[in-house]
């Protein structure tokens, strides 16, 4: 009897088991949201695992043309050996390199000629993680959409975008500092 495959795990791309929860829709390219991306390890560490649980959600924005195909490379990413910290490291070479997967003015320039191959290629590049294997998974759309629905269901419209134990809260903003958050965080 052939053996039956084992459930593509994607891994929860959380940090932290606090009782404070703090939800951070960010969309990969979006400048915005690197900003507030690369506050989020000095917010877990100056907050403390204990104190608070970071969960990273992913907001796809169609003017990002490549939104889509990138944050499926993060979501593969997290099926990967080490998980959601291969997935952060996805992420993170990303947004060092955010020009290398947009547009001009969200509609013109070079990446016009790009593939999703391409793109794929681009972030195993910067990131040093295979990724094609992973990204052509099909249960992985699974993820894909549970993370829209999440967004959806929860008024997410934009990235970057807050919740603090479950309320959007319009007041954290991605230009504020980690000691700023945590004042609203923590309020």
């Amino acid at each position: 009897m052939p053996a039956t495959p084992s459930p593509l795990h994607v891994d929860p791309l959380v940090w932290g088991h606090g009782p404070r929860v703090f939800e951070a829709f960010l969309e990969p390219t979006c400048p915005f949201s690197v900003r507030a991306f690369n506050k989020l390890p000095d917010l877990l560490a100056r907050a403390g695992e204990d104190r608070i649980t970071i969960r990273l959600r992913l907001q796809s924005q169609p003017w990002h043309m490549f939104s889509g195909i990138i944050i499926r490379c993060i979501l593969a990413a997290s099926t990967l050996e080490g998980g959601r910290d291969t997935a952060r490291a996805v992420m993170a070479a990303v947004a060092a390199h955010r020009e290398e997967f947009e547009f001009t003015d969200h509609c013109a320039g070079p990446n016009m000629n790009a593939t999703p191959n391409d793109i794929i290629k681009r972030i195993e590049h910067y990131s040093g993680v295979k990724l094609a294997a992973a990204f052509a998974v099909p249960e992985l759309q699974k993820a894909i959409k549970w993370q829209c629905k999440y967004s959806r269901q929860n008024g997410i419209h934009v990235s970057p975008t807050f919740m603090v134990d479950g309320l959007i809260d319009p007041a954290i903003s991605s230009g504020d500092t980690v000691e700023a958050w945590m004042e609203r965080i923590f309020a």
